[in-house]
């Protein structure tokens, strides 16, 4: 059975809750297109390295946020989103300004394995941010799991993924995807405890200064001021490997 949705609201963010305290997305009203989440934001990463995907898929919906910004930012993109809690979804549409389906965009409202069965190499890019009611762990993180995703990649694929828990729940999610994928990285943990992975199904080439410039156009295109911090935080992680 899958936990209720409930909403509460706080110096103009709406954020939603499955059924405890913990916030599984939140939209300032008097700006719902940005992404009001530190985590959130960082989970865009892969734009450093892919501007024009044709599919992106979401698993765990929350409020919407990433699924409605790439709508709005990638007009010709084709977007899933996969949600097993058809309360999310409804709380979603009603109350966090998600589209409707249309040729663009899906919601499932399956199992994530499930939709991941059914992809074969058909995704640019997988955005992976599925937590229970307590947020003690991600919901999916096994070995299998990851495979799957890596399966649902095409050849230029990109994984971002929130790890929210423990060292010991950072430890064993990044071990899976080194398993699972030719090269990972991953950001300086945030305040609220969030680690945002990147899994890259092949090896990346990196420059620095073309990730720097990158960014900038990132900040113009999509208004994501601290693009920068990403670049940052992939050097600190390069300086310290």
């Amino acid at each position: 059975m899958t936990p209720h949705a409930t909403i509460s609201e706080h110096e103009g963010v709406r954020y939603l809750h499955l059924g405890s305290p913990w916030v599984q997305g939140a939209m300032r009203l008097d700006a719902p297109d940005q992404l009001e989440l530190h985590y959130i934001r960082q989970m865009m990463i892969w734009t450093l390295f892919q501007n024009e995907p044709q599919r992106i898929a979401q698993l765990g919906l929350g409020a919407g946020s990433l699924t409605r910004f790439c709508y709005q930012h990638f007009p010709t993109t084709r977007i899933d989103a996969v949600e097993i809690n058809p309360e999310v979804v409804q709380a979603s549409r009603l109350l966090f300004n998600l589209p409707p389906d249309d040729e663009r965009l899906s919601v499932h409202t399956v199992d994530a394995l499930d939709y991941l069965a059914a992809i074969d190499g058909e995704l640019d890019v997988l955005q992976i941010d599925v937590y229970t009611d307590q947020a003690e762990h991600p919901a999916l993180e096994s070995q299998a799991f990851y495979q799957a995703c890596r399966q649902a990649l095409g050849p230029q694929g990109l994984l971002t993924v929130n790890l929210l828990g423990s060292e010991l729940v950072h430890a064993r999610n990044l071990h899976a995807l080194q398993e699972s994928f030719a090269a990972v990285v991953w950001l300086p943990e945030t305040h609220d405890g969030n680690l945002v992975a990147l899994a890259f199904v092949n090896p990346p080439k990196i420059d620095f200064d073309d990730l720097y410039e990158r960014a900038e156009q990132i900040q113009a295109t999509l208004g994501l001021a601290d693009s920068e911090e990403w670049v940052d935080g992939l050097y600190a992680w390069m300086d310290q490997d």
